[in-house]
């Protein structure tokens, strides 16, 4: 085990991730945890929490997340163990994100002492308010917790200074993680 992955050991999060059913999320993120599961950069009790606003138990979840693997992985088959290690921490939660008492379905479920919360918008900026609000109705806004962003983050100037300042009515800066998924692809 490299210094790298004996690190992920010691790092357990809850990847709490928003609009698992989206686009970003099916084509993007899953495959990318399930290439950190594949190289043994997850901690062995992390968990991966689905939340999207669908009724599905989590049977359902575990099939489209698996349908989405072998759609989106690139060059490679899904390796049925390494799905099975990664199926283990996968968990799906049913919310309406704009109802605020919904979020007490994740406070039950997530404990900061044992594994930091790291929720992920993979939703429509317009909903960053109504997350980082339920978010700390829960109780899942304090440190340790951490929040982040996919850019871009509004339409406009006006947009992003009023979704910037609803996040940071709810986390400290050094909470907040903002990211561009573009940055990282190959130029034409």
């Amino acid at each position: 085990m490299t210094t790298t992955a004996q690190n992920a050991q010691n790092n357990a999060c809850d990847l709490i991730l928003f609009g698992t059913k989206g686009d970003l999320a099916r084509r993007k993120l899953l495959p990318a945890l399930y290439q950190l599961e594949k190289a043994g950069l997850l901690a062995a009790d992390s968990r991966i929490i689905g939340v999207a606003r669908d009724d599905m138990d989590n049977a359902g979840y575990l099939e489209m997340v698996k349908t989405n693997l072998t759609t989106f992985l690139k060059k490679e088959t899904l390796d049925e163990t390494v799905w099975q290690q990664l199926c283990a921490k996968l968990l799906y939660v049913q919310l309406d994100l704009t109802q605020t008492s919904d979020y007490q379905k994740l406070g039950k479920l997530v404990d900061a002492s044992k594994r930091t919360p790291v929720s992920y918008f993979a939703t429509p900026p317009a909903l960053f308010g109504d997350l980082c609000k339920g978010l700390a109705a829960a109780g899942l806004a304090a440190e340790p917790s951490r929040v982040v962003l996919e850019k871009p983050i509004g339409h406009d100037l006006a947009s992003s200074v009023v979704i910037n300042d609803q996040v940071a009515a709810h986390f400290k800066e050094c909470q907040i993680y903002r990211i561009d998924h573009y940055l990282g692809k190959e130029t034409v």
